[in-house]
């Protein structure tokens, strides 16, 4: 070994991970060598929804590249820590995410489905969450100056629509849209559409109605269980949004805004005709002897000490959180009209300052409030998802400007994601005596014994010198870390996936 080589292998074990987090388990060469058997298997689940062999392998190749441990995971340092300083080979990565014409939904629907399989339950919940990603200049497919949450402020940025799955046995993302700002949509931009590829199809939606159109394809699939569906305030004070999920069958718990205005009581409607005096009237409205209705806040402040319930909630990586917790049956304003009868949930932190979140929840008046203590702590997996695409699998490391390129990314990000999961689940579940790689046909794999493709694809390997990524399966926390290399090579082997083209 080189001593430049020696010198890049102790700078990549100084490397902190990507996430920051330290790893809190040890992989052993049986386990490096079956977390490699299982992405190939992995990957050829997804292998026959390109209609050629090289679209196969770049999609590894990238896969591969988002696993690995390296300072940016963009397509540059992707090619170059697998096949060198090769001109074409990053050209080629550059057209397969930029401008390949392949179509991620259906690989996207087969990615959910295995979402349902291994994660599934009747009780599921669907989160449904925005994420900016800063950009410089204007040429990037959907940028805009617009409030940007990875900074907290308003920005130059892109804007994204995301869904994560989350049940007792982890988490996942879903699906994807790419928010494209008004004023996209002038004809002053129809050059940018253009030189971006964004379809004629394609028209203005806000983030609500991007979020609830995914919801909807989800139950129109129909390939995983789920029963809720959860929000922040910039999806529950739209009411549209709840509506459509209340015609879809689902229950949702959304973070509202404090001064949404409900009444404890549905109050008498006056409906259209004549009136005592004046004009008939010609619209429903509230009688005027019925009483105001009130705020939130004013609500709680309002509450007795009796409403109030200390309930223990898990927040991810925080542990155990106590709160205090008071659940209403209240009425909310809809058009200055009583809307459906709801639950009215205020969830109080304990200290000296107190923070109070409200939500609306329309589940039945006889479900378990203790039950509603607990989604009110769903916003975790989310944001843990979040953290994680952009600490571990390079979800905000793009740099490509394109429609397909954006889409095309995301659903790798999100196939590096699902497969970091899947690991934990192997890991918790496998036998110390007898392991063999999971596959879509219920078969056993052994290396040399797969179908062609994957026989041919065992040699491209992720690079030695950046370490690829370790995992933390804490069941606590269902972190993902990345681990410094070298000591005991015994102990700390990395994944290895073995694909080179043969």
């Amino acid at each position: 070994m080189s001593s430049r080589t020696q010198r890049i292998n102790r700078r990549a074990s100084r490397r902190p991970p990507a996430s920051g987090r330290k790893p809190s388990d040890k992989m052993s060469a049986r386990d490096v060598i079956m977390s490699g058997d299982e992405l190939l298997v992995f990957h050829r689940q997804f292998q026959a929804m390109f209609k050629r062999r090289e679209p196969q392998i770049w999609s590894l190749r990238y896969l591969c590249g988002q696993l690995a441990n390296l300072e940016r995971k963009t397509i540059e340092p992707m090619v170059l820590a697998q096949m060198g300083a090769d001109p074409n080979a990053i050209r080629g990565m550059q057209q397969f995410i930029g401008r390949g014409a392949w179509d991620s939904t259906p690989m996207m629907i087969h990615a959910q489905s295995l979402v349902g399989r291994w994660f599934g339950e009747d009780d599921g919940v669907v989160i449904v969450d925005g994420s900016g990603f800063p950009k410089e200049g204007r040429h990037s497919v959907g940028v805009a100056r617009q409030y940007c949450g990875h900074l907290g402020k308003i920005a130059n940025c892109q804007e994204g629509v995301f869904l994560v799955y989350a049940s007792r046995h982890g988490y996942a993302y879903l699906d994807e849209r790419l928010y494209v700002p008004e004023e996209w949509f002038s004809d002053a931009s129809r050059k940018r559409r253009k030189a971006c590829g964004i379809p004629e199809a394609v028209v203005f939606h806000t983030e609500p109605e991007l979020g609830l159109e995914m919801i909807t394809a989800l139950v129109e699939r129909a390939v995983l269980p789920f029963r809720w569906v959860t929000c922040d305030e910039k999806y529950g004070k739209i009411p549209a949004f709840l509506d459509g999920i209340v015609a879809l069958d689902k229950w949702y718990l959304a973070e509202v805004p404090a001064d949404t205005r409900v009444w404890l009581r549905t109050p008498a409607i006056e409906l259209p005709g004549p009136g005592l005096l004046g004009r008939p009237r010609t619209h429903p409205r509230v009688k005027r002897t019925s009483p105001r209705p009130l705020e939130l806040r004013a609500l709680c402040a309002q509450l007795p000490r009796t409403a109030w319930q200390r309930r223990k909630i898990q927040e991810g990586s925080k542990g155990p959180l106590m709160v205090e917790l008071a659940c209403v049956r209240v009425t909310p304003v809809r058009e200055a009209l009583p809307g459906p009868r709801c639950w009215a949930i205020f969830r109080r932190s304990l200290g000296s300052q107190p923070e109070t979140k409200y939500y609306l929840c329309n589940a039945p008046a006889d479900y378990p409030q203790i039950e509603l203590a607990r989604l009110t702590g769903m916003r975790w997996p989310i944001e843990t998802a979040l953290e994680e695409g952009k600490g571990e699998v390079g979800l905000d490391h793009f740099e490509t400007r394109t429609w397909p390129g954006w889409h095309h990314h995301m659903l790798h990000s999100f196939l590096a994601h699902l497969f970091l999961m899947r690991l934990r689940l192997l890991f918790q579940k496998k036998s110390s005596a007898h392991y063999s790689p999971s596959s879509a046909t219920g078969r056993t794999r052994y290396p040399g014994r797969g179908d062609r493709s994957t026989r041919s694809l065992r040699h491209l390997a992720l690079p030695p010198i950046p370490q690829p990524c370790r995992l933390s399966f804490s069941q606590k926390t269902y972190s993902f870390t990345s681990a410094p290399a070298n000591k005991k090579r015994s102990q700390k082997q990395s994944l290895v996936v073995i694909t080179e083209i043969s």
